[in-house]
């Protein structure tokens, strides 16, 4: 759950797809992929053009880009899946294939640099059921899977092996330029932190100590800094909520502020100050400016846009247009595209897709 936790408000944030590898249920090809009339929206001209729709249907996010620009990896619901599985979409066939199991639930899957493996989150070891959605009653929360270990696999599926095995949520897993390193969030010191370890999941390292949440990280381009989303309670009062909630496995993510460290973990610096929810950080090619999605322009905080900052905060500027919701934006490798998930274009209240478009500087 990048959003790399994911968010669902009312009729807006939600994840992603389905097809087949050795015998597994297909998807195969999504509909060819189009540019509706109307699917940009005023004022969006100034830094997208051409876009197009790569998902029809379902509950579609978190589309990371392989190397070569040639292929995404994302998570979906849709049929025969009741909670999200992972899949690859071949962006010059449009072919879409199932990689993760099928069972369970997962989140958050990337490519390895050399394109020939991939990792994500997932609880099928623990079940072969999705787990219960996060009660409601306590408001809009994130559930934090406790059965959530991260695993690498082959991009067909195979050769799959678990690299956590602590007790305790560990996703948000994405990887360094190099391959060598893995970034990912984890509950196993009793607070959601930030960590890395080797790609083969040892010398496992604690980043981040500040009381509060801390996950949805990416490198930089260069591998030297790590962007990333956090809520560090204020006061006591919110301090004691936030435990609370730890202890039933949830997380109010109603504020959370962009943050970029040094990829050991020092200068620990807040690039952005506004007490909404920001989240889905991720870095331009030229390391420089960093995109993400907020809802701080939207009094009633329902709806999301996409927004580019400066990696020192400044330079705010506001990149999507649409009335309900886009989220979870990476640049290609070449700086040259854009994808992200969108409500736009929904045939059904609260319908995401995987958008793309070509990225004006």
């Amino acid at each position: 759950m990048r959003g790399r936790l994911w968010i669902r408000t009312s009729a807006l944030i939600l994840m992603v797809i389905g097809a087949s590898v050795g015998g597994r249920p297909s998807a195969g090809q999504e509909p060819h992929a189009t540019e509706p009339r109307g699917l940009l929206f005023p004022g969006e001209e100034r830094h997208l053009a051409n876009i197009r729709q790569l998902t029809f249907g379902g509950e579609n996010a978190e589309a990371y880009f392989s190397a070569d620009g040639k292929k995404l990896i994302f998570q979906s619901t849709r049929p025969p899946f009741l909670c999200d599985q992972i899949f690859i979409l071949d962006l010059e066939t449009n072919d879409v294939r199932l990689v993760s199991t099928g069972k369970g639930r997962t989140t958050c899957a990337y490519f390895f640099p050399k394109g020939d493996r991939i990792i994500y989150s997932s609880t099928h070891h623990v079940s072969p059921d999705c787990p219960p959605p996060p009660d409601r009653a306590r408001g809009y929360v994130w559930a934090l899977y406790e059965g959530y270990d991260i695993f690498s696999a082959r991009v067909d599926g195979s050769d799959l092996r678990q690299l956590t095995h602590t007790p305790g949520y560990d996703a948000e897993a994405t990887i360094s330029p190099d391959g060598k390193k893995i970034v990912f969030t984890s509950m196993r010191d009793g607070d959601p932190d930030i960590y890395v370890m080797d790609a083969d999941g040892r010398n496992v390292r604690r980043l981040t100590r500040t009381p509060g949440y801390d996950g949805g990280a990416f490198f930089s381009p260069d591998g030297k800094r790590i962007v990333y989303r956090a809520h560090h309670p204020r006061t006591m009062a919110e301090l004691s909520d936030f435990q609370a909630m730890l202890k039933d496995g949830a997380l109010r993510p109603m504020r959370l502020e962009i943050y970029i460290m040094d990829a050991n973990g020092s200068r620990q610096r807040q690039i952005t100050n506004n007490g909404a929810a920001n989240f889905a950080p991720f870095f331009h090619p030229s390391g420089r400016r960093i995109i993400f999605a907020s809802n701080y322009h939207d009094p009633a905080r329902r709806n999301f846009d996409l927004f580019l900052i400066n990696d020192d905060g400044t330079g705010l500027e506001r990149i999507t247009f649409n009335p309900t919701f886009d989220g979870f934006p990476m640049f290609s490798p070449d700086g040259r595209k854009l994808v992200f998930a969108s409500n736009r274009n929904a045939r059904t209240p609260g319908e995401t897709n995987i958008f793309i478009a070509d990225w004006i500087p």
